[in-house]
């Protein structure tokens, strides 16, 4: 028998059973892990008793979490995946950065990053032979108020002409349209890559699945992706996009953000201002990329 002062699990009615799930989280050490386990547990029962799914059904949508599991691996997340598709990640960006005007907003993180990309220097290429039309990427990591950041470390990534990334690619020896670099003592950076192109997200797995069902389109708008940090700021995940893209206003993660689109500039053959020489039409991009105070941090820490 239950002790007296412990409410019983036994015999319990549907409200009964929500009540009794969230009183075993009572006990719990961390407030903000008994906030965040009774708010789940609340949910998660309010859904089921909405939408009273059939066993079969249930048991379809375990099976459906366990095999977006089993596909993950440290070359693919499809859980980001799922988190990306569900509009679950742009809120949790909004919710944690939210900036002050004049600083470049923050979106998606996606499932292609990759820790521990090569250096390179200021000027040089990270396409490193993914095929695409070449485009010279610019800018300068500055505060809000203009001040230069020497030294931020910039990380970018892109997916190649047909639209992957290169841990996408079987057997690739070496990591191609990605790279880190740091921002000159005047906070401009540079380098070559290839121009970003549209592509479908991951579609092969539990997540297409879903997409299907609901009758979405997977396509990503062109873009390239931007993480910066300097001491004293708060890290930027970021993208740029290209202009008058077809899929900006569908992207399949909600992504896009108007401060995000950038225009990438058409050049014929031509010497480019770096001294490079090129027999084919080739392109530019030139975006600042302004960093937002750290919490508790003044501006001009550095």
């Amino acid at each position: 028998m239950s002790a007296p002062d412990q409410p019983t699990t036994r015999n319990l009615s549907d409200e009964a059973l929500t009540a009794a799930v969230l009183a075993s989280f009572e006990q719990a050490d961390s407030p903000r892990f008994k906030q965040i386990a009774q708010s789940l547990v609340r949910h998660l029962h309010a859904f089921v008793a909405e939408v009273e799914p059939t066993e079969q059904e249930w048991v379809a949508a375990i099976d459906f979490l366990t095999r977006t599991g089993q596909i993950s691996d440290d070359r693919r997340q499809e859980f980001i995946l799922l988190s990306d598709v569900l509009g679950v990640s742009m809120l949790v960006i909004g919710i944690n950065h939210r900036v002050p005007d004049g600083a470049t907003e923050s979106t998606v993180f996606g499932p292609f990053f990759v820790a521990g990309a090569p250096e390179v220097e200021n000027g040089g290429d990270i396409a490193a032979g993914a095929p695409g039309v070449p485009c010279l990427m610019s800018g300068r990591v500055r505060s809000v108020d203009g001040t230069p950041l020497p030294g931020a470390v910039i990380d970018v990534w892109q997916a190649d002409e047909a639209g992957f990334y290169d841990v996408q690619y079987a057997g690739l020896e070496q990591p191609r349209g990605r790279a880190q670099l740091r921002s000159r003592t005047d906070g401009s950076f540079s380098f070559w890559s290839v121009l970003p192109t549209a592509y479908p997200i991951p579609n092969d797995g539990p997540v297409g699945e879903l997409l299907r069902a609901a009758a979405r389109g997977p396509m990503r708008p062109a873009h390239v992706h931007f993480m910066v940090s300097a001491p004293g700021y708060a890290t930027l995940i970021t993208h740029v996009f290209v202009a008058g893209d077809e899929h900006l206003d569908s992207d399949a993660v909600f992504g896009v953000k108007a401060s995000l689109i950038a225009p990438f500039e058409r050049h014929e053959a031509a010497v480019a201002p770096d001294g490079r020489a090129l027999e084919e039409p080739w392109y530019t991009l030139d975006y600042d990329l302004v960093l937002a105070p750290a919490p508790g941090a003044q501006e001009d820490q550095r």
